[in-house]
């Protein structure tokens, strides 16, 4: 038998790598032995699968007159007629007897394996994503936490103003019975003021966690959509932000939170804060028929069984119509100069709704982005029993993208470089190629522990919030997290798709769960090494955006440690421009040869302690190089090369 009898990540199986669009023809190519048990191959069929229909249908090969090692070639030219997610094997006949070819490990092809079939995502062929998206690095700033620009503002009875430096409140507050009620007086100004410093760390696009007028100090319980919520300013200081980050080449994404509102809103009005008749207090209030009520008023469906936070109903046509319609929510905030939206809990939203939102958008500012929460892999994600539509071309422009953050950890945290190249290709092979060159990847998020603690060993998800409020990395726990932090930067700023630093990160901040991953940057005691160290890969990010802007991503090997990869372009003349990056994790230093297709590699960023000599590398303990290897011709590339 041939050493591959098919792999859908080698070109010279199938013609195009990953996603393919609706219409667009790919060849698939079999490796069949002469005789299979002393049989001749007499057929073979590809199988496929519409999932949403569940029809299979099969398509014959043809025997061809290419030969290899005592095989030959059968092959075929499939063109989809249908947007949506498909799963294909195949089979052939030997001797009258029919044989299954599988997917096994690594995508390559097993006669009478598991029954596993490969998936084919076909999406529109209008699925596009404005280049100045591409290449990018996105900064994510919690509004109340990052800065605050000394601004007096005046406080809520429910609210109070704490010294920056505080420990998140994790507790009911023992006089209001209120948690996440603790501000520490960040603001949309204090953003501004800082917008030279993210500049400097080569941000170029900018993600706020809600700002919009809400009766907490994370936001995520809007009380208005239209309005800024006055502790972090007004109208006008969100246009100035915008206009301000505008001038300095940086884009701003706000969080669109429409799966629920606040139980203290202008639509509930629960606690008659507002002069709206709220649907708590009226049937026949305009607001009534949005919400999921049981038995009015008191009854009600709520976000994950959270009572403050009532369940909306995204399909009802005058809800609808205030997020996407004519003034509505959507086109209010961009003309006033956001540049696109990111929705929370994208999994939670109907298809039909976040497809308006996407053609709401693209109607008032078309280079905008549409940006989901999906934290599993969103080709084939399912929720509520329901196979979601995000990635083909009516929805999503962009993911989360958190598998690659579990593939990271699970590499530099846990030394699984095995399976590292496996959760990246899973993902760059399921997505279209535009969604995978505007992944937003994160290390850390607000739902997240603080990437730093997470490094030193401490996953917080079931520790008690009194032990993490105690929670602080000893001297030898930060410097182990620290140099294993810049391992797991290095692959997060040179893996498809754009780096989103969770503010703090860049400086050395830690913290578990919710609140404590959202303590105020200590602006105070910022760790410089770690700050120059971001810069420097913002800095080769910029210079080398033909790269890191969409190139391919091509493995190279991943054991014992150790993974490399390269980056890689290719010009209609068939030169090659691509980056190399290679990282030890390990505890030791290793020796690394690289491959001989690596022919006069310069190194552009490096740790201390990196030797290159031609085409050896030695690297320390969490040492790691980013090569740039010179432009060469590569013959045959489009035909035989490997992604």
């Amino acid at each position: 038998m041939p050493e591959h009898i098919y792999n859908s990540r080698d070109r010279h199986y199938k013609s195009i790598y990953g996603a393919i669009a609706v219409n667009q023809t790919v060849k698939l190519r079999l490796l069949l032995p002469e005789n299979f048990g002393g049989l001749d191959i007499t057929e073979a069929k590809l199988v496929v699968l519409n999932d949403a229909t569940v029809k299979t249908e099969e398509y014959h090969l043809s025997r061809t007159d290419e030969h290899y090692a005592g095989s030959v070639y059968w092959e075929l030219n499939y063109t989809p007629t249908d947007v949506g997610l498909f799963w294909y094997h195949f089979t052939f006949i030997a001797g009258g007897y029919t044989h299954n070819i599988f997917k096994g490990q690594y995508s390559n092809g097993y006669v009478d394996g598991e029954d596993d079939s490969w998936q084919l995502t076909v999406y529109s062929g209008e699925q596009e994503v404005a280049s100045q998206w591409k290449g990018g690095i996105m900064y994510q700033i919690f509004p109340d936490r990052f800065f605050s620009s000394g601004t007096q503002k005046i406080i809520p009875m429910e609210a109070k103003l704490v010294r920056w430096r505080s420990m998140p409140q994790y507790t009911a507050d023992p006089e209001t019975g209120l948690w996440n009620n603790d501000y520490l007086g960040g603001d949309l100004k204090g953003i501004e003021e800082k917008l030279p410093y993210l500049k400097d760390l080569g941000v170029d696009i900018i993600y706020l966690n809600p700002i919009f007028e809400a009766h907490s100090n994370h936001r995520y319980n809007t009380a208005n959509y239209m309005a800024i919520d006055p502790l972090l300013g007004k109208e006008d200081d969100f246009i100035s932000l915008c206009a301000a980050a505008h001038k300095l080449g940086i884009k701003i994404i706000l969080d669109g939170v429409f799966s629920h509102t606040g139980d203290d809103s202008i639509y509930f009005n629960k606690y008659n804060h507002y002069s709206s008749v709220g649907a708590y207090q009226s049937k026949e209030s305009p607001y009534y028929s949005w919400y999921k009520f049981e038995n009015w008023p008191d009854s009600y469906k709520s976000w994950w069984g959270v009572p403050i936070l009532p369940e909306i109903i995204e399909e009802e046509p005058s809800y609808l119509e205030f997020i996407t319609g004519n003034g509505g929510v959507i086109e209010k905030w961009l003309l006033l100069g956001a540049d696109g939206w990111r929705l929370d809990v994208a999994d939670e939203l109907p298809d039909e709704f976040i497809a308006a939102i996407k053609e709401r958008i693209k109607a008032v500012k078309p280079e905008a982005l549409l940006l989901g929460e999906v934290w599993e892999d969103a080709s084939n994600k399912t929720s509520y029993g329901v196979r979601r539509k995000y990635l083909l071309g009516s929805e999503l422009d962009s993911v989360m993208n958190y598998p690659f953050r579990n593939a990271i950890i699970d590499f530099v945290a846990r030394d699984n470089a095995e399976n590292f190249f496996e959760q990246i290709l899973t993902i760059t092979e399921n997505y279209p190629k535009q969604i995978v060159d505007s992944l937003m990847n994160p290390l850390g998020t607000h739902d997240t522990e603080r990437i730093l603690t997470l490094l030193a060993g401490y996953n917080c998800e079931n520790m008690p919030r009194e032990a993490q409020a105690k929670l602080k990395l000893d001297e030898s726990e930060r410097e182990h997290a620290l140099a294993l932090l810049k391992v797991a930067t290095v692959l997060q700023y040179t893996l498809p798709g754009f780096p989103s630093i969770y503010y703090g990160d860049e400086v050395g901040m830690e913290g578990g769960r919710d609140p404590f991953n959202r303590q105020g940057l200590p602006w105070y005691d910022i760790n410089e090494d770690l700050l120059a160290f971001y810069k420097e890969l913002g800095e080769v990010r910029q210079h080398k955006s033909y790269v890191f802007r969409d190139a391919d991503f091509v493995p190279i090997s991943a054991a014992d440690g150790v993974v490399c990869f390269e980056r890689r372009n290719t010009d209609e003349y068939g030169k090659s421009y691509s980056i190399i990056v290679l990282v030890n994790r390990g505890d030791d230093a290793i020796n690394y040869t690289l491959p001989s297709t690596i022919t006069d590699a310069t190194a552009i960023l490096q740790s201390d302690g990196v030797l290159v000599d031609g085409d050896l590398v030695r690297l320390p303990s969490c040492g790691y190089v980013l090569l740039e290897n010179v432009p060469v011709i590569l013959k045959n590339y489009r035909r035989g090369s490997k992604i």
